[in-house]
């Protein structure tokens, strides 16, 4: 009694689309996947945003970035600091006020001043930075990930 072991036709297809359709399955699973994690652009939002160099920012300044979604300060010694437009409150967009010198929630009314610092709440706590680094000279700022703060302390600027 001897086994045949070919397989027919019939079970060769079988196996052939089985393979193909577990194959497209993947790939529509990692194509999703990959919609719906974070886009992450140099020089947008989410990646890593180059501001310019050190010496173009005056000392006492902010510069708003809206495609990075951030404020670059720089504070009347040198220090430079990443500010985030949310509002610690609900989220809400913050603006800088350069009469005032102040960054302003339309909203809710919280107030912040030059390194974020809450000056009228309802806002709990102060505005949330980023990281900086300096490339060939050049300031970069990583906005992948927003840094909570609950007070201001030196060490959170960088001086160049």
């Amino acid at each position: 009694m001897t086994h045949d072991t070919t397989m027919s036709r019939r079970d060769f297809l079988t196996l052939g689309m089985s393979a193909v359709g577990l194959l497209g399955l993947l790939q529509m699973g990692g194509m999703t996947l990959q919609f719906l994690g974070p886009r992450r652009v140099e020089g947008e939002f989410g990646g890593l945003v180059e501001a310019g160099l050190a010496d173009s920012f005056p000392p006492a300044s902010v510069t708003e970035f809206p495609d990075g979604r951030f404020f670059l300060a720089r504070t009347s010694d040198g220090g430079f600091l990443a500010v985030s437009r949310r509002c610690t409150h609900l989220g809400c967009a913050v603006s800088w006020e350069a009469s005032q010198n102040q960054f302003a929630c339309p909203c809710h009314g919280s107030h912040f001043d030059l390194q974020g610092d809450v000056q009228n709440p309802p806002a709990p706590r102060p505005l949330d930075t980023y990281p900086i680094s300096v490339r060939d000279g050049v300031l970069v700022v990583d906005t992948a990930k927003a840094i909570p703060r609950d007070q201001i302390a030196p060490e959170q600027l960088l001086y160049v």
